[in-house]
């Protein structure tokens, strides 16, 4: 058997849809870049799959097409690059990334492929997807109406969340952003949970799915795991893996709850990408298809068009270093429904979730509320940013009573303000229950 029929027989393995014999379908390895395979001999779509042949007794390596220069094709190996030698064949495989999705998916941990991580078998699939989407008409998108109860009173009351919102999470490390998306999942009033854990730590993955999910809140999710030690290429389809099996849901009609941690690693994912195929670096060494991918994801969120389901989203986003003004965040802001800010010193005082309110926002908050829930709520945030902004005076005794009526009322309600907005993980506070106390705690 020569090598180019070998190589279609090892094709049909790996469940190649189909293949041309056509030259410019063949080709050959002519170098290595870094983590880029440059073919020549063979020509193909932006995005498409390939795959290269190593040794004989190896299965082929699957890449993505990821760019081109004139007769050179720029591969990235999806898992490794280990096996790959100058003149290896590489052979067309399909024009874009496919991925099987069904109900038996719930309860399950999987990767960026589709396969299952978690030793629990095999997934049988009721549709294949296609992990591009195309955009949606903004003018047949649903209007975010309905208010979605995620169980935490600092967002419930403060916060106030809708169905096809999108949310960001902004914080540091290390500040509470897992435990507040573990509660988020087992809290909130969908139907179905779908969590992409895009760059983390393989030790954090296990113990978010472990211990932070749990049994309950596994049990109606799909986790997309994708850590820091795999491929870009394969960070960024589970991304958008994460998103496609959110629309399958919601496109039967169910209401469905989209965790994304986090839009700053599938950003590194892109940046590794964009870098090693030559474009040029911007603002913090991020290259501009960065800033062209989190928008595409991001718009794939929303209340479907007609009987279709809705996608409420909340996406955590690493300020590094504490930096409020970093790209990726000033992309979210500009780009999500509103922002929750997580604060180190809340953290630190044990406050949790250490959500701070000075800087966060639903920005549809309004549309959801009735007029005197606006009103206390507004009254709250206020309190809360003027004690913030007079805390040094107060603490060192520089500020006499008396002297701003409406700072008094701030200190005066500052320890059931706290009461309010801090909740254990395991704790459960419905809509009437958080407006409830919010109006007791504001009276």
């Amino acid at each position: 058997m020569n090598d180019e029929n070998r190589f279609a027989a090892e094709l049909e393995k790996l469940g190649a849809k189909s293949f041309s014999t056509r030259t410019e379908r063949f080709g050959r390895v002519t170098r290595v870049v870094g983590l880029t395979v440059e073919a020549t001999g063979i020509t193909a779509e932006i995005g498409a799959q390939c795959v290269i042949e190593t040794s004989r007794d190896e299965p082929p390596i699957e890449a993505e097409v990821v760019g081109f220069d004139g007769k050179h094709l720029y591969l990235m190996p999806i898992h490794y690059l280990e096996g790959i030698k100058a003149g290896s064949l590489v052979r067309f495989k399909q024009a874009q990334s496919l991925v099987g999705v069904g109900e038996s998916m719930l309860g399950r941990v999987i990767n960026g492929l589709g396969e299952p991580i978690d030793g629990k078998g095999s997934i049988s699939f009721d549709a294949q997807v296609a992990l591009d989407a195309r955009a949606v008409n903004p003018m047949q998108r649903g209007a975010v109406k309905d208010t979605l109860d995620t169980g935490i009173k600092a967002i419930n009351g403060c916060l106030t969340f809708g169905k096809g919102q999108r949310m960001g999470v902004i914080a540091g490390s290390g500040v509470g952003k897992s435990v507040l998306m573990g509660m988020l999942t087992r809290n909130t009033a969908a139907d179905v949970v779908v969590i992409g854990l895009i760059g983390e730590r393989g030790r954090e993955v296990q113990e978010f799915v472990q211990r932070t999910l749990g049994e309950a809140g596994l049990a109606r999710a799909i986790v997309v795991a994708a850590p820091v030690d795999v491929s870009p290429v394969m960070r960024i389809k589970a991304a958008k893996l994460t998103h496609s099996i959110a629309e399958y849901f919601a496109s039967k009609g169910n209401d469905v709850l989209l965790l994304f941690d986090s839009l700053t690693r599938v950003a590194h994912a892109q940046r590794e990408i964009g870098l090693a195929v030559g474009e040029p670096p911007t603002t913090k060494g991020y290259t501009p298809s960065v800033f062209s991918l989190l928008p595409k994801l991001i718009e794939r969120v929303g209340v479907g068009p007609g009987p279709q389901g809705s996608i409420s989203a909340f996406y955590t986003v690493l300020a590094e270093g504490d930096d409020r003004s970093d790209p990726i965040v000033d992309v979210a802001r500009a780009t999500l429904d509103g922002q929750i800010m997580l604060s180190r010193e809340l953290a630190d005082a044990a406050h949790y979730p250490a959500i701070d309110l000075e800087g966060s926002i639903s920005r549809v908050a309004t549309n959801l509320l009735t007029k005197d829930q606006i009103l206390i709520a507004q009254r709250l945030r206020r309190y809360w940013t003027l004690y913030a902004q007079k805390q040094d005076l107060i603490q060192v005794g520089a500020y006499t009573e008396k002297t701003d009526p409406e700072l008094d009322e701030a200190i005066r309600l500052k320890g059931m303000i706290n009461a309010f907005l801090t909740q254990d993980s395991d704790e459960v506070f419905d809509l009437a229950q958080t407006f409830s106390q919010l109006k007791q705690t504001m009276s």
